[in-house]
């Protein structure tokens, strides 16, 4: 395909680590331009109905350009759209439940948002045991999903792509404090590790993922850097 990819990006959304997870599956070159969300340029503001990122410019060949946003969309725009690896099944339904299972990374995304920027012990025992309780969720679907090591086996998918971005912020995390979330998970724990592995994931993050990651909870005097203390 000839268009040319710029993917619109922040050092630690979540949602733009999916995108860049795909591109880089796809083996795609895209340009990627990094903006800081609590000071958004108004070039952005004028293309991201949302205020969010990420965005994908598609620069077309007659030189005209169209804006996507919101991630899963951008996801799938590029798996119907570049060659490369399949990144959903072939099967009508097995890729219909592995969309629904890339929603429910949203919601796990969701919890982890409270999770990490808390500051109050009681709001994170609170998401601490909404997001076991997902996993656990998660746990019983890779029971029945293949021997791994990715969600449907041995071929990485999108739902991989999602997921992946969830499991990077606990390498930090339980660096400051184990939360023991994964103890009695074995696959999801298997398939993190595995996920962590994954050369595209590894690159959908800046080498300083970890110092940046670790300056968002001080700013927001994060229940977890009291653990970790």
């Amino acid at each position: 395909m000839t268009q040319a990819l710029t993917l619109v990006s922040h050092l630690l959304c979540p949602y733009v680590q999916r995108a860049a997870i795909a591109l880089h599956e796809k083996g795609v070159p895209f340009e990627r331009v990094v903006i800081d969300l609590a000071n958004k340029p108004q070039w952005f503001l004028d293309i991201s109905p949302l205020g969010k990122v990420p965005l994908l410019k598609v620069h077309k060949p007659d030189g005209s350009e169209a804006v996507l946003f919101e991630s899963n969309v951008i996801c799938e725009y590029l798996e119907e759209t570049q060659p490369g690896a399949r990144l959903h099944p072939e099967d009508p339904l097995a890729r219909a439940g592995h969309r629904a299972w890339m929603e429910f990374g949203s919601a796990v995304l969701a919890d982890l948002w409270g999770y990490e920027t808390t500051q109050d012990a009681a709001v994170f025992a609170q998401k601490r045991l909404a997001l076991v309780a997902k996993f656990e969720r998660v746990e019983a679907a890779l029971a029945s999903s293949g021997d791994g090591p990715y969600f449907a086996g041995p071929n990485f998918s999108l739902v991989d792509a999602v997921f992946a971005p969830v499991f990077r912020y606990f390498e930090v995390f339980d660096g400051l404090s184990d939360s023991h979330i994964f103890d009695a998970l074995p696959r999801v724990d298997a398939w993190r590790k595995a996920l962590a592995a994954r050369p595209s994931v590894r690159d959908a993050v800046v080498p300083e993922y970890p110092r940046h990651l670790m300056e968002f909870l001080e700013r927001h005097q994060a229940h977890l850097l009291t653990l970790a203390a």
